[in-house]
C-alpha cells in the first residue's frame, strides 16, 4: 500500500519561493523508489513536473520548469522535496509526488492528496 502525505502549500507572492513536502509510510519502499512531483492547475489535468532516481543521482525536469526548480529527497526520512524558485502565477496548482519516474507513473489513486500552491499578488 502507497502512503503519500504533500505538505508545504500555500499562498505565495509572484517572484517568490516555495518549498513542498512529501512523506512516505505504510510499507512503500520510499529508498527504492524513484519519485515524481506532478501538479495539476485548476480545470486542467495533470501535468509531470520533475523526478528523482531512488539514491538521488540523478534528476530530470519539465523543460519549461529547468532553472527554477529543484527536486531532492531525504530517504533517511522517506521525504520528497520540491523548491519553486521566481515562482509565478502560472504555477498555481495542486501538487502531488508520485511514485516512479516520468515514464512510469504510478495511477493518481497512488499520489496521495496533494497541497495547494497559490500564487498571488
Amino acid at each position: 500500500e502507497v502512503q503519500l502525505v504533500e505538505s508545504g502549500g500555500g499562498m505565495v507572492e509572484p517572484g517568490g519561493s516555495t518549498t513542498l513536502s512529501c512523506t512516505a509510510s505504510g510499507g512503500f519502499s520510499f529508498r527504492t523508489s524513484d519519485m515524481s512531483w506532478v501538479r495539476q492547475a485548476p480545470g486542467d489535468r495533470p501535468v509531470w513536473v520533475a523526478d528523482i532516481d531512488s539514491d538521488g543521482g540523478r534528476k530530470h525536469y519539465e523543460e519549461s520548469l529547468k532553472g527554477r526548480i529543484t527536486i531532492s529527497r531525504d530517504n533517511a526520512e522517506n521525504t520528497l522535496y520540491l523548491k519553486i524558485d521566481y515562482i509565478t502565477t502560472r504555477d498555481t496548482a495542486v501538487y502531488f509526488c508520485a511514485p516512479g519516474g516520468r515514464y512510469n507513473l504510478a495511477g493518481k489513486n497512488d499520489w496521495g492528496q496533494g497541497t495547494q500552491v497559490t500564487v498571488s499578488s
